[in-house]
Formats: C-alpha cells, sequence, structure tokens
C-alpha cells in the first residue's frame, strides 16, 4: 500500500511540474520575455527595501560588518519563530503519538524536542546578546 502511495503521488507530481512547464512556457512566448515588468518592479522594491535595512542597521551598530552581522541575526531571529513550533509539532508528534507503541520514537522526540527548544532559545537570545556586547562595551 505504500509503495502504491508514494508512486502516485510521485506520478501527481511529476505531471504538476510537466503541466507548470508548459503553462509557464506558453504565456511567455506570447509576451516574449521572462519576468514580467510588474515582477520585476516587486523585485526592485524588495532590494531597495532590504539595502536600506542594512544600510540602518550599519548606521546604528556604526560598522558595515556589525550591520550586516546584525541584519542577518535579526533575520535568524524572525525565521526561527515557525521553525521551531514546526520542530517542536515533528517532535511532539515522535514522542506522543508514535512513541506510545515503541519507546526509542518517545526517547527519539524528546530528545529532537529539547534540542529544538535548545536551538530556538538561543536564535531568540543571540541578537540580544549581540546588540547588547556592541552597543555597551564597544568603544
Amino acid at each position: 500500500m505504500k509503495k502504491v502511495l508514494i508512486v502516485f503521488i510521485s506520478l501527481i507530481c511529476i505531471i504538476g511540474i510537466l503541466f507548470a512547464n508548459y503553462s509557464y512556457a506558453t504565456n511567455n512566448v506570447a509576451t516574449n520575455e521572462i519576468i514580467s515588468s510588474k515582477t520585476k518592479s516587486k523585485l526592485v522594491e524588495i532590494k531597495d527595501t532590504e539595502i536600506k535595512s542594512v544600510a540602518d542597521y550599519t548606521e546604528v551598530y556604526g560598522s558595515a560588518v556589525y550591520g550586516t552581522v546584525g541584519y542577518i541575526l535579526n533575520k535568524v531571529r524572525i525565521y526561527s519563530i515557525p521553525l521551531g513550533f514546526l520542530g517542536i509539532a515533528v517532535c511532539a508528534i515522535y514522542e506522543f503519538i508514535m512513541g506510545g507503541r515503541n519507546l526509542e520514537n518517545r526517547q527519539k522526540g524528546f530528545n529532537g524536542m529539547v534540542a529544538t527548544v535548545a536551538i530556538f532559545v538561543i536564535c531568540q537570545i543571540l541578537p540580544l546578546v549581540f546588540a547588547i556586547v556592541i552597543k555597551g562595551w564597544r568603544e
């Protein structure tokens, strides 16, 4: 049953990829451009916003290197929240649902949850520690 399900899902993915490529190719043949002007303007807008954000961090920390590191740590802090919750959910499934019958899965889920929470806390606290060290102790 599992093999049939895997083959079926793979077949659907391949058909979807082929259909998406065909649809993309037929839409762009008429306009003869790979990226539309609306997408280009949105990309330029995102790039300008991010460059301004890095410039703001550079101004706050007083150095281009410290500004870039502060910007990267802020992005890590923001994106670690959903990834942390996802990791906790997966580990909870291992611990409580799959671990009911197999103690090895229960231990695997518990250890994974401890590691996920530790990484999540580190990702949340690291930008604060960086800001305190750079702004407080740097001259």
